[in-house]
């Protein structure tokens, strides 16, 4: 059955006053052909935060040059770069987004700097990773700080204040207990004196000898020898370095500690404390002048006006019930 006609409109007047078609609605096909263009818009927006081999790649402002990958810059070609941020970074107004790019890009290229400058503390205790931190921190420091016009390279301005950042990091911390700074610097003056004056005088030096050679007293040498050991820490629990000899091994703690007998005597003493205090005062001041004052019972009777005799009944009497007193406790 084919499908019905409708009649072709008629032409004349009376077309004129026909009301115009409604839009004919887009195709699918163009709809998809429009989603197809924004994403290609997308990923060409997109593929500029790559370079070629898809590697992210730093976008910045305008005027700057093309920075490549920093692990293919050399030496030469970061200090040139960094001359060009340099004179950028002056013209920015700080805290916008290009200043923030330009100092990071920075920090960045001057990475190297940090690693040398930490390279020369790899035999500290320190993790790399700490030190190599706190000197990117002496880096960012000194980025602020840097000013081109004074011709000054960058890397001699930066590295004292790199390893000014580490060397504070180490006085700081990596003391065990913390002691004046006065006393660290003295450790040193007194390690460097003390390595001078036994090349000359083929011995040890004495304190005198310290103190005459540093122009300072005796007292603060010993001072300062003494706050030397509140460099490093030993735990009590290790064990005895005595060259495979066990004949006096075992933990730090069992070797420099001792008994105190006085200890045993706190226990009675505050047994004893509210025994004595229920005596009779005369009793009280026999013992007193007995065990404190350590009086015979002879000079004990002349300051009671009592006879040696009584004196001996009457204390004799009182340590019996101050023994019976503890007996009954324990």
């Amino acid at each position: 059955m084919s499908p019905r006609l409708d009649p072709a409109p008629a032409v004349g007047a009376d077309a004129s006053r026909r009301p115009c078609p409604a839009p004919r609605p887009r195709p699918a096909t163009e709809a998809a052909e429009a989603a197809e263009a924004a994403g290609d818009a997308r990923d060409a927006r997109d593929a500029k935060d790559t370079d070629a081999d898809g590697r992210p790649s730093l976008r910045g402002p305008a005027d700057l040059p093309v920075i490549p990958p920093f692990g293919e810059l050399g030496p030469m070609d970061s200090r040139a770069l960094s001359k060009t941020l340099f004179a950028r970074l002056a013209d920015l107004d700080e805290g916008t987004h290009e200043h923030s790019y330009v100092r990071n890009t920075l920090v960045e290229l001057n990475l190297t700097l940090v690693r040398f400058a930490a390279s020369r503390f790899r035999t500290r205790s320190e993790p790399m990773e700490d030190i190599v931190q706190v000197g990117t921190i002496g880096l960012i420091k000194a980025i602020d700080r840097f000013e081109l016009s004074r011709g000054v390279e960058f890397p001699t301005f930066a590295m004292p204040t790199v390893i000014g950042e580490i060397k504070r990091f180490f006085r700081d911390t990596s003391w065990s207990v913390r002691v004046p700074r006065r006393l660290q610097e003295l450790r040193i003056e007194l390690a460097k004196a003390g390595d001078e004056l036994s090349q000359r005088l083929d011995r040890s030096p004495t304190v005198g000898e310290l103190a005459g050679h540093l122009g300072i007293g005796e007292d603060e040498v010993v001072e300062g020898m003494a706050a030397s050991n509140a460099y490093t820490a030993s735990s009590l629990d290790a064990g005895a370095e005595n060259d495979g000899d066990d004949s006096e091994g075992g933990a730090l703690a069992d070797r420099i500690g001792y008994e105190d007998h006085g200890l045993e005597g706190i226990e009675y003493i505050e047994s004893l404390k509210p025994l004595i205090a229920g005596l009779p005062a005369r009793d009280r001041r026999i013992l007193s002048l007995r065990f404190v004052a350590g009086m015979t019972q002879s000079d004990i009777g002349e300051e009671l006006g009592i006879s040696q005799m009584h004196v001996s009944r009457l204390l004799s009497r009182t340590l019996v019930k101050l023994r019976k007193g503890l007996t009954a406790e324990e």
